[in-house]
């Protein structure tokens, strides 16, 4: 692929930015790490640790104020607590399970890195700014002001040249440039009081999907063009967006109506949907290393969900602290992180 981010890692596949993906791909620096699903739970200040073998709790780490996401830094090293109200992140040793000194971070709502690992963004949603830091040392390096509400998610473009964010408070996209660390453009999304959540693109790179919690669908968006993007409806409260392990689905979590819906990639229509025995609130979370299970965090019910990717049938309710949500499951398949709750290429 011509024309990359100078220093990202060359794709193992340019028709599918996934391949490094597949089922118990793990990278040398993660491969004795344990199994583990991390759980921020917002509302409890704390880190549910579950074993996906047995489905039990089996540590409970306490962190900052309001922890939202659980983030894999780029390197696959660290695990990032991005402690939103408590101004800071905490470290977590994925080998040990054990948290380290937290870092000063002011307003890290979500977290993501540059394709070639030189930076850290901070989504500073309440700040109105997406902010530049060393990958390392968290150093700010450039604060870029967002001029929207709600700065929250986002996904890079296959060269690594751009990234797009959605701006939840103001239904909103940006589109950004990551080397200059500028705003390339702004659009409004077209429904009146839409709320962009997760951003994820397509394998082949050609197409973004846009979850929006009040359209109750995603935004079919050409990234390149960054012209007016179109609705596919897939259920309340569309949320979370997860590329099944052979990038042939996209699994979206409805959390206003307790269901996931599953996008088949290369029609780009729905093919199934899995409603949660006695409904639920599905939100962010993962695919397990080998694929089969979906785990997602239930963020107004105090649990967590995993869900068999075969069928769609629940497999595990399990109670976890309150208001759990950007859950991580670590190890997973990928050379690099490119943040959130893991974004592997």
């Amino acid at each position: 692929m011509a024309n990359l981010l100078p220093g990202m890692p060359e794709p193992l596949d340019p028709h599918d930015l996934y391949a490094a993906d597949r089922p118990g791909q793990l990278a040398d620096t993660v491969r004795q790490f344990p199994s583990r699903v991390y759980v921020p739970n917002t509302r409890s200040d704390t880190v549910s640790v579950i074993d996906p073998a047995t489905y039990q709790v089996v540590d409970t780490l306490h962190v900052g104020r309001q922890p939202q996401h659980v983030v894999p830094s780029w390197d696959l090293k660290t695990l990032w607590v991005n402690n939103d109200l408590g101004n800071s992140l905490t470290p977590i040793d994925p080998a040990t399970g054990k948290t380290g000194e937290p870092v000063d971070v002011h307003d890290p709502y979500n977290l993501y890195f540059t394709p070639d690992g030189k930076y850290a963004i901070v989504m500073a949603s309440a700040d109105r700014q997406l902010v530049f830091r060393d990958a390392h040392t968290m150093a700010v390096a450039k604060s870029v002001p967002a001029d929207c509400a709600g700065v929250n998610h986002a996904d890079f473009s296959p060269d690594g040249l751009y990234f797009i964010v959605s701006c939840e408070f103001s239904g909103e996209l940006l589109k950004v440039d990551t080397a200059a660390m500028t705003v390339l453009g702004k659009q409004k999304l077209p429904f009146n009081g839409a709320m962009p959540q997760d951003v994820k693109i397509s394998p082949d790179g050609r197409t973004w999907y846009i979850a929006d919690m009040a359209a109750n669908g995603l935004w079919v968006l050409d990234g390149d063009t960054f012209a007016a993007p179109t609705l596919l409806p897939t259920g309340k409260g569309a949320h979370g967006l997860y590329v099944g392990r052979d990038s042939r689905s996209l699994y979206i979590s409805n959390r206003g109506e307790g269901s996931v819906s599953v996008l088949d990639l290369a029609t780009g229509r729905l093919s199934a949907k899995w409603h949660i025995p006695g409904g639920g609130s599905p939100d962010m979370g993962g695919v397990s290393a080998d694929g089969a299970v979906l785990w997602l965090s239930g963020r107004y019910n105090s649990e967590v969900y995993a869900i068999s990717t075969g069928d769609g049938r629940l497999l595990a309710r399990i109670k976890v602290g309150a208001g759990p949500h950007g859950l991580c499951v670590y190890p997973q398949p990928g050379r690099y992180s490119l943040g959130h709750t893991g974004i592997f290429r």
